[in-house]
């Protein structure tokens, strides 16, 4: 992420420029851009977005484009920049690293060019701060006063830089390019008299002596046409000098001898000692070369979670390639998830200006001077830079080397996506080891015969240490400790979550410290999320959870989430979902104590308010399977689902995190969520009648009963009922299902007693009670009736149709089929298929075959439309059978 100030105002992502919106909104960006980390407060704003009197509302308007542009950071992932819109009192003030602002890296690239001894780093310093410029400053804002007095201010810099940039080439004896510069410049400024000056001086010294005087007349007759003025002192003495022929490079001192001059170079080996036992990462190894070979200044960042090996694999692939850098190796622990604090770049520097044999007396005292000295040192030679754990892209970028031949390999636990887009890093994630390599790694320090006499047992340990070397390390010193343990006795101690992070600590190293690290340097919003993350009932959520989890809405929850797994704490496996690896999980569980203690109820709160929105979704026109408690929170988003698919897609990813909200609702005394939590996937339920169900819904049952709701324990045993049936387990379902309707009765509710009639009546037609089934399943399509509730007459009517279907009633099936396909709406999609089923066979059973076989082929059409596979094989195998009776 970066600003422009130097040209059209712009925030710059790795996907391109972000649309702001219209000018006042590039006009407040612009007037916090100007004043970084410092307060601006509203008048200031408001006399910058009206060219002319603000109107009576202008500090509302003023209040909504702050709401927008927080919203455009926030949706960009701006925190994981350091970047945030914060209020102060009656000012606001945009928090940022000044680096990711161009006219401030435009200026601090000037101010160290003014202190170069050489003028090559002058002009390789000063060409770099100009092509920050895009255009005129500021383009794009409001007209106004003090817009147009900053943009005023930048202009007069990126002029200043201009001349600085042609006395350089003077100082190298460059005087055609210091020419060549200075004109572009006069001819847009032609009343600029220092430019024309210059411009004269620098055309004399390449030769050009006609065409200097020439522009000194020009210049005089503009400024006196324009002005009314004679030349000032500079341009007269510029042309006193060209008429005596005199060479000005004489006045010019010397250069005083620069530091790298007076300095023998040193080869520099700063590298740690190899690794012991690395073992694997051949395809890392060789990414990690296409990175650096073939590029100018290679920059490479080698990204993982804890423990995963960054640093081993880093100096690994130094020690490796030391033949591509004969110039030497510099290396720097930069500290940056650690216990103590980091380095500052000063002290970094200074290490490095000494390896290099800069003698000590010699090295500047201030920062940005050691870092000039340092690129001018470094560049045309082929030196590799090692840059270990660090903690963000602010601290890295002060720290690269200059010139096209060094290369720098940068570790992190964070992805550093702020290098990739300022300075074209490549990134070089490392995964987590594979089993075989895992095994490996395992037997370097308990040998290949104890590891190889138990191969299922290691693979099932590089699972239980999700293929972390450093869990891994941990778990081979342990079982070394241990010679009479076998692997698998690792594997059991291991397999039980409660003591797992413990098992993998050995004094101060481990998985919990290096996690407790990497979370500690996470920004507030981001560790709250992360220990928020610990009372989450599945394996992986979404913003909507994890936004109810951290009491956030879901855009501010997704910019915690991209932190997090920018931190590899999480993984995005799935768009839209993110995921923890176990042992991440499990100390995210470790540290949840610290969360929010609402933040659970708030999740179930928010499953309850998606449930509703999904089920209205998947099964359009039915009855909810529950009204909310009274006591509901309604999260700050709901998810909306375009259509059937989607909010079936929703009930399958979050099937897991939904049986353990149950338990978690149930653990807490919420028994009045519980219940409705374990109804909530019903469409999904009907459409995996054979999934393993049953304990999820008699958990439910309890909390209803528990509850004393009749009407939930009716809804409950209704469904589990239908279940068990379908399981084979009839003796159990009637149980339940003849309690059902009874219990709907006592409730009160008309449409939950007609569902469990029609249900308990099915379930007697399959067990052979067929007229005790058909006098319910009228009863059924009668108190539907009464309701008026379509949906329900339409499903008390589909089950008497099949019920008069089985018993050879075709005429009174064809009926009840029609009628209820009246009543049907357009998008019950599945249900529509249902009745062209039974409609089509009553038809076949009649004798009106074509009209059959009609009704069966639009039963396929609409199944497949739905994803009713089971719908669209039962017809096409009733259509099949059909054909072939013909």
């Amino acid at each position: 992420m970066e600003f422009r100030l130097l040209g059209s105002v712009a925030l710059v992502t790795e996907d391109g420029d972000v649309a702001l919106g219209p000018a006042k909104r590039s006009s407040l960006l612009a007037m916090l851009l100007l004043r970084p980390n410092g307060a601006v407060n509203v008048q200031q704003l408001i006399d910058a977005l009206w060219e002319d009197e603000p109107p009576t509302h202008a500090k509302t308007v003023l209040q909504g484009h702050v709401s927008r542009l927080r919203a455009l950071l926030a949706e960009h992932g701006a925190e994981a920049y350091g970047v945030e819109l914060a209020t102060q009192g009656s000012a606001y003030v945009l928090r940022i690293p000044e680096s990711l602002v161009d006219a401030h890296r435009f200026e601090e690239l000037v101010a160290l060019a003014g202190v170069q001894r050489h003028p090559g780093d002058a002009v390789r310093m000063l060409r770099e701060a100009l092509a920050y410029w895009q255009g005129p400053a500021l383009t794009g804002t409001v007209h106004s006063r003090p817009l147009e007095a900053a943009a005023g201010g930048l202009e007069e810099l990126r002029l200043a830089s201009v001349e600085a940039l042609a006395a350089a080439y003077g100082a190298l004896g460059e005087h055609g390019r210091a020419a060549a510069v200075l004109r572009t410049e006069a001819v847009a400024h032609p009343l600029r008299e220092s430019l024309a000056a210059a411009l004269m001086l620098a055309l004399g010294r390449a030769g050009r002596q006609s065409d200097a005087i020439d522009w000194y007349h020009r210049t005089r007759r503009l400024l006196a046409e324009e002005l009314g003025v004679d030349p000032g002192e500079a341009l007269a003495e510029a042309y006193a000098t060209l008429l005596r022929s005199a060479e000005p490079a004489a006045r010019v001192p010397r250069p005083a001898l620069p530091v790298e001059a007076s300095v023998a170079f040193a080869a520099p080996e700063q590298l740690p000692r190899a690794p012991r036992g690395f073992t694997g990462r051949g395809a890392e190894l060789a990414a990690l070369d296409r990175a650096v070979g073939g590029v100018v200044a290679p920059l490479c960042l080698v990204t993982g979670p804890a423990g995963v090996g960054k640093s081993a694999f880093a100096v690994h692939w130094a020690y490796e390639r030391r033949t591509g850098f004969p110039d030497g190796r510099l290396f720097a622990d930069l500290r940056g998830f650690s216990d103590t604090p980091a380095p500052d770049t000063a002290a970094v520097l200074r290490e490095f200006l000494l390896a290099l044999g800069v003698p000590a007396l010699r090295i500047p005292e201030a920062a940005d001077a050691r870092g000039a000295l340092f690129r001018s040192l470094t560049a045309g030679r082929r030196l590799l830079v090692v840059l270990d754990n660090a903690r963000s892209s602010e601290q890295v970028r002060p720290l690269l080397p200059g010139g096209d031949l060094c290369a720098t390999v940068v570790t992190s636990r964070d992805r550093l996506s702020g290098l990739i887009a300022s300075d074209a890093a490549r990134p070089v994630p490392l995964g987590h080891l594979p089993p075989a390599d895992s095994a490996a790694l395992l037997a370097t320090v308990l040998g290949e015969a104890r590891v190889a006499a138990e191969p299922a047992a290691a693979e099932r340990l590089a699972g239980l240490c999700d293929g972390l070397p450093l869990a891994l390390r941990v778990t081979a010193a342990r079982l070394a400790e241990r010679p009479q343990w076998t692997l698998d006795v690792m594997v059991g101690e291991l397999a039980d979550e409660q003591v797992r992070l413990t098992l993998l600590d050995v004094e101060d190293v481990g998985v919990s410290a290096a996690l407790r690290l990497t979370v500690q340097q996470l920004p507030d919003s981001a560790a709250r999320m992360f220990r928020a993350l610990g009372l989450h009932t599945g394996s992986d959520l979404d913003r909507f959870a994890a936004g109810a989890l951290a009491g956030t809405s879901p855009t501010h929850a997704s910019a915690d989430l991209d932190r997090l797994a920018a931190a590899h704490l999480l993984a995005e496996a799935v768009p839209g979902r993110w995921t923890p690896h176990d042992l991440v999980r499990l100390y995210a569980r470790s540290v949840a104590p610290e969360a929010d203690p609402e933040g659970l109820p708030r999740l179930l709160d928010h499953y309850l308010y998606t449930g509703l929105a999904a089920d209205a979704a998947a099964e359009p026109g039915s009855q909810p399977c529950y009204s909310l408690p009274a006591d509901a929170r309604r999260p700050a988003a709901t998810r909306e689902f375009e259509d059937r698919a989607a909010a079936l897609d929703w009930y399958a990813a979050e099937r897991p995190a939904l049986e353990g909200a149950v338990a978690a609702a149930a653990a807490l005394g919420l028994h009045d969520r519980a219940w409705r939590l374990a109804l909530v996937q019903w469409p999904l339920m009907l459409m995996r009648i054979g999934d393993g169900w049953t304990p999820l819904l008699e958990a439910g049952l309890a909390s209803a009963e528990h509850e004393g709701d009749l009407d939930a324990q009716s809804r409950t045993r209704a469904l589990l009922g239908w279940v068990l049936h379908e399981e084979g387990r009839d003796a159990e379902a009637l149980v339940h299902l003849e309690k059902a309707p009874i219990l709907a009765a006592r409730a009160g509710d008309a449409v939950s007693e007609a569902i469990a009639y029609v249900n308990y009546a099915a379930v007697l037609d399959a067990t052979g009670e067929h007229e005790r089934a058909g006098l319910l399943m009228v009863h059924a399509v009668s108190l539907a009736d009464r309701t008026g509730h379509p949906s329900t007459q339409v499903l008390t009517l589909h089950h008497l149709a099949t019920h008069c279907l089985k018993a050879g009633e075709y005429d009174e099936a064809l009926a009840h089929t029609v009628r209820a396909g009246e009543l049907v709406t357009p998008d019950a999609v599945v249900v529509l298929a249902q009745l062209q089923i039974v409609r089509g066979e009553a038809l076949a059973g009649i004798g009106r075959l074509e009209e059959a076989a009609d009704q069966l082929k639009r039963a396929i059409a609409a199944a497949d439309a739905a994803g009713f596979t089971e719908g669209s094989a039962r017809a096409a195998e009733r259509l099949s059978r059909l054909s072939a009776d013909r």
